[in-house]
């Protein structure tokens, strides 16, 4: 990142403002659960192969909302299958409301033991490694978090070989087919810091896996967010969406002028955004990667191709 510039995610307050007013202006949560509700199901058939209890770790699982209807799906694909949901999420605001989420719904959980574990993935990892832990998964999902890992490769090789036998591994991220692509394209050099995260797409990962001739399913959600506000200097609300957008502290006050002004013209570009009546929408479509852990496969011989 560009000197000058400091990371959204170094100001927790101003991230989770920016955040939910992502997901008020965006179809990003209502794209995951047509996936969730449509197209999951069908995946999550195959796993546990008839056994009663199924493990499942959650990594960056937020405040749980897409959590709990991943569960759900999950329950009616295996009734009467009990879970064990590892919970992995570092910021103590997301974890208490995930943890409110589910008293609220405890009737309809009773299946589920959920652990909760304060820490990021590499911060699991360390856990895991040190505590010598052998259970196996049968489904893991990260989403939305493989930006704030230092290699997501190393990331998802470690979470691959926690799967059991028809395991499936759940990743989703923005695009490269989306207006996120081309701006982390064009200003990756200005606002990426990779100490603390990465300009990273499902292309990305796509390319990483075929490069290494891992197998994987591939998915794209239409996703649309409405960022006209962005084109109001001073305008509060846009001002939260530029942060988050740019993932960059307060960007219109510590951004030069002329990256300022770079930004804003590709945001208006037809290869981010569209015009529609008098607004402003972004391409925020997201992919879906899913991986798995087919009989034969051993966490040596994955480990071997990354």
């Amino acid at each position: 990142m560009s000197s000058g510039l400091e990371s959204l995610v170094r100001d927790d307050d101003r991230y989770q403002r920016a955040f939910q007013l992502f997901l008020q202006r965006s179809s990003e949560h209502r794209c995951m659960q047509d996936f969730i509700h449509t197209t999951l199901p069908d995946i999550l058939a195959s796993i546990g192969d008839g056994k009663p209890h199924l493990n499942v770790i959650g990594v960056g699982s937020g405040a749980g909302e897409i959590d709990l209807e991943m569960l759900s799906e999950l329950h009616k694909k295996h009734p009467g299958v009990t879970v064990d949901n590892e919970v992995v999420e570092p910021s103590s605001q997301q974890l208490h409301n995930y943890k409110v989420l589910v008293s609220r719904k405890a009737a309809d959980l009773n299946h589920i033991r959920f652990t909760w574990n304060k820490m990021t993935a590499s911060g699991f990892e360390e856990h895991w490694k040190l505590n010598k832990m052998t259970k196996k998964a049968d489904f893991i999902h990260m989403i939305q978090m493989l930006y704030y890992v230092k290699d997501p490769s190393a990331t998802i090789q470690f979470f691959q070989n926690l799967l059991n036998i028809n395991g499936k591994l759940l990743i989703i991220l923005v695009s490269e087919k989306s207006g996120w692509g081309k701006l982390w394209r064009t200003y990756r050099n200005q606002l990426c810091n990779t100490e603390i995260s990465q300009c990273v797409t499902t292309g990305d990962i796509k390319s990483l896996l075929e490069s290494k001739s891992v197998s994987y399913q591939s998915y794209e959600l239409p996703s649309q967010m409405d960022i006209t506000e962005c084109f109001s200097e001073g305008d509060e609300k846009g001002e939260l969406l530029l942060d988050f957008l740019t993932e960059v502290l307060d960007f219109s006050k510590t951004a030069s002028p002329e990256l300022r002004a770079g930004v804003l013209e590709l945001l208006r570009h037809p290869d981010c955004s569209a015009a529609s009546d008098g607004r402003i929408i972004f391409n925020n479509n997201l992919g879906v990667i899913v991986l798995d852990q087919k009989p034969g496969d051993s966490a040596d011989a994955t480990e071997k191709l990354y």
